[in-house]
């Protein structure tokens, strides 16, 4: 009886630990949620999967200040810009490219598997997955060559987790002309002599270089030997003598980003590490690590991406006289103004066979 009694304590004793530890576990866990603040209703739509139209009655309002010099530059600095995208992505992802930083550029066109006239976007007549984003690529500016040439004078690729400042990529642009073959990016080094444009990063075009590659492809001089798009765009480029240019800013520092904003500021990539080996230039750790005129950052989901376009649109430190501000190049005092309204997010939709053979 007395060994009944000692089994039956000690199961009590530890039974009571574990009720013990349990009710603990809840209790704080309560806590800790009620210090929380609930996630504003257009948060919590696209996390749960519910209504996308509720991003449409978000106003989008910048307060009076002087844009003249950004204005001015997007009459003359022409981009359009095409995402990358698929058909499961399109309310989970591009839906917050469509409503932040895409409605900075002056043409916008996403790039699809299949035509959804809804969304929209433009079917190329791909399937889906790493393998087709060469193909997609490749009918994507075959596509904006063959309609788009002459409503813009620069063409840029972004992914759907990609996050872009427009006016910063103009700046940078406006140091050329469209006429010069060149494009920029973040520019890795291997299986390229001049290196190439990090796909996630997103990379842009001239003019003078979309025609060389849409020529490329009719005359056999590129071919699809890679499903890699960027390495295979890069190698295309360097057959055509298209110069893959520095897209660093004055100061030397990075504009086009592979990874996101903490990756790059707070973070710490090991050595063996493959970014090491790819980087074309010197990689710079901590604050000094991005340019205070960032183009564009990769892998930022959709919450990231909103609170990019408030720290880019809104955000200010009173009375900052701001430290960095370089003067718009010479070159954009000679370039030809395009007076056409305002940049607009301008979409069209399209059948599949409109894509045409290759």
């Amino acid at each position: 009886m007395a060994f009944l009694s000692g089994k039956t304590s000690w199961l009590a004793f530890n039974l009571g630990i574990l009720v013990g530890f349990f009710a603990i576990s809840l209790l704080l866990h309560s806590v800790i949620h009620s210090f929380r603040v609930r996630a504003p209703l257009a948060i919590r739509s696209w996390k749960e999967m519910e209504d996308m139209s509720v991003l449409q009655k978000i106003p989008h309002t910048h307060q009076p200040g002087s844009s003249k010099v950004s204005d001015d530059l997007s009459h003359k600095v022409r981009i359009l810009c095409w995402i990358m995208t698929g058909p499961k992505n399109l309310d989970t992802k591009t839906i917050h490219v469509k409503h932040s930083w895409a409605r900075h550029c002056n043409v916008v066109l996403f790039m699809s598997s299949t035509t959804n006239n809804s969304f929209p976007t433009i079917g190329l007549d791909t399937n889906e997955g790493r393998d087709q984003l060469y193909w997609k690529t490749i009918r994507a500016f075959q596509y904006v060559h063959k309609n788009y040439f002459d409503q813009a004078d620069w063409f840029f690729k972004a992914d759907d987790d990609t996050y872009v400042v427009v006016e910063n990529l103009r700046w940078m642009l406006s140091n050329y002309t469209s006429d010069q073959p060149v494009y920029f990016g973040k520019r890795f080094k291997p299986f390229a002599k001049q290196g190439y444009m990090s796909g996630g990063a997103g990379y842009v075009l001239s003019k003078e270089a979309l025609n060389r590659f849409v020529k490329g492809f009719r005359t056999g001089v590129c071919q699809h030997t890679t499903s890699v798009e960027d390495l295979a765009l890069g190698q295309c480029m360097e057959k055509m003598g298209v110069i893959a240019e520095d897209s660093r800013d004055t100061e030397k520092r990075e504009t086009f980003h592979p990874f996101t904003p903490e990756s790059h500021l707070t973070g710490v990539f090991d050595k063996s590490f493959w970014y090491w080996a790819y980087c074309f230039y010197p990689i710079v750790e901590g604050p000094q690590c991005c340019s205070d005129l960032a183009i564009s950052f990769h892998y930022v989901d959709s919450e990231l991406m909103h609170t990019l376009e408030y720290f880019v649109y809104h955000l200010r430190a009173y009375g900052y006289d701001y430290r960095y501000q370089p003067a718009v190049p010479e070159v954009a005092e000679r370039l030809p103004v395009h007076y056409k309204g305002k940049p607009a997010t301008e979409v069209i939709t399209m059948t599949t066979n409109e894509t045409g053979s290759l």
